[in-house]
């Protein structure tokens, strides 16, 4: 069975989350003040870790376009970044 779940994020350069193998990410936002991800899964799939890494607007970025998911803001807008995920080649 399909479901959508959430995953935090912190505000750090790079981060790794385990989700089940299938997951497609759906969306980045704010929930609460913190940044999320909101991925359709299996319920029943292994899961896997997945790098993510940050970049705040002005920030150096090295990151491809492909590996863009979306962009969020937090404090009310004052602070924009850039989510991406470095994917295997």
């Amino acid at each position: 069975m399909k479901t959508i779940w959430k995953f935090e994020l912190s505000i750090t350069d790079i981060q790794t989350i385990s989700m089940p193998r299938d997951a497609r990410i759906l969306s980045v936002q704010t929930q609460f003040g913190k940044p999320c991800i909101w991925a359709i899964v299996s319920d029943d799939e292994i899961k896997r870790d997945r790098t993510f890494i940050i970049h705040g607007t002005g920030h150096p970025c090295s990151c491809k376009k492909e590996d863009f998911i979306g962009t969020f803001l937090i404090e009310n807008g004052a602070l924009v970044f850039h989510l991406f995920e470095r994917l295997e080649n």
